[in-house]
């Protein structure tokens, strides 16, 4: 008996997708390996990925290939989980948070697309949110990267859409500078894996599955995309020269002294974490006593009173090659 051809789908947004560049990479691998012809699927405003991604399983493709930014990777994913099918990643939008932190290319699109029919799998954990809204009502979404309240939230619902074309990820910057300097930090109660609720004052608290972001900032350095736990960062206020602080922790420590022997004994013997808070759990709840933005992996998620977020473990499989590594 002959075994059918394997099939790839491809879900893609077509404001975002280099569309003639994608099938030309797309058929040439499927020639190449002898695959069937890949069924395409495009995004719409009503269906960010989550509807044609379960179609595509439902015609029993091997691999989806999700085309656009981190919104679209997002919503297939939530449909890939547990389901086996293997995600990947042609990331073509602004922050491509899960593409930095598995090491693809951002800027070869062959070479996304080589992975996705001849890379090896690899399982990841997916973040799981539940947002309780202001009026009680509750849904679930995953997330890949982060989720967030706070100044992230803040930024991200305040960021310009017409300067976010222009510069993309830095757009980010100019709304959290807006928010920083507008905004009065956040009261929170929190509860790690159960735990009786204690209370913080933060800038922003974010529930993270790996910890690299654009710009090679390492937000959380000992995260683990497959370590079946979550780790928390609260970014705390603590006096006029917070964010001083809290820029050498993230650009400096983080970023340059990481990467070396010694730099990490300078980081052991400073250990200052009062400005930056690290947890880690597998369970993460927190609250707000007014409602306030949420965000996953970059994306406005609206007002939440309350996020309680879990891990599911290893629930998505990858595509990736062996030569990939995070740049930091």
């Amino acid at each position: 008996m002959v075994s059918p051809q394997p099939r790839a789908a491809i879900v893609f947004h077509p404001l975002k997708t280099d569309i003639a560049t994608l099938r030309e990479a797309v058929e040439s691998h499927e020639v190449a390996g002898g695959w069937a012809p890949s069924l395409w699927f495009e995004t719409t405003e009503h269906d960010a990925g989550q509807g044609i991604t379960k179609e595509a399983i439902e015609a029993d493709v091997s691999v989806v290939l999700a085309s656009g930014g981190d919104g679209t990777v997002r919503a297939v994913a939530e449909s890939l989980r547990g389901s086996g099918v293997p995600l990947a990643v042609i990331p073509q939008g602004t922050g491509n948070l899960l593409a930095r932190n598995l090491g693809a290319p951002l800027n070869d699109l062959g070479e996304s697309v080589r992975a996705a029919f001849i890379g090896e799998d690899r399982a990841i954990d997916l973040g799981l949110v539940t947002i309780i809204r202001p009026d009680e009502s509750e849904d679930e979404h995953v997330f890949l990267v982060l989720a967030g309240m706070g100044l992230d939230a803040r930024a991200i619902t305040a960021t310009r859409s017409s300067l976010k074309k222009r510069v993309g990820w830095l757009a980010y910057v100019d709304a959290g500078m807006r928010t920083m300097i507008k905004d009065a930090p956040l009261q929170i109660h929190y509860s790690v894996d159960g735990a009786p609720a204690k209370s913080l004052t933060v800038f922003t608290v974010m529930i993270g599955n790996c910890g690299l972001l654009p710009g090679g900032v390492l937000l959380i350095p000992d995260a683990d995309i497959a370590d079946g736990q979550l780790d928390v960062v609260a970014l705390r206020p603590l006096g006029p020269f917070s964010w001083l602080r809290i820029w050498h922790k993230l650009g400096f420590e983080n970023g340059v002294l990481r990467k070396t022997k010694t730099g990490r004994k300078v980081i052991d013997l400073v250990n200052d974490t009062r400005s930056v808070t690290y947890m880690r759990a597998r369970r993460y709840s927190l609250s707000v006593p007014h409602p306030e933005p949420i965000q996953l992996d970059g994306d406005d998620f609206g007002l939440a009173l309350a996020a309680n977020g879990t891990v599911d473990p290893g629930s998505l499989v990858v595509k990736v090659l062996k030569s990939w590594k995070p740049v930091i």
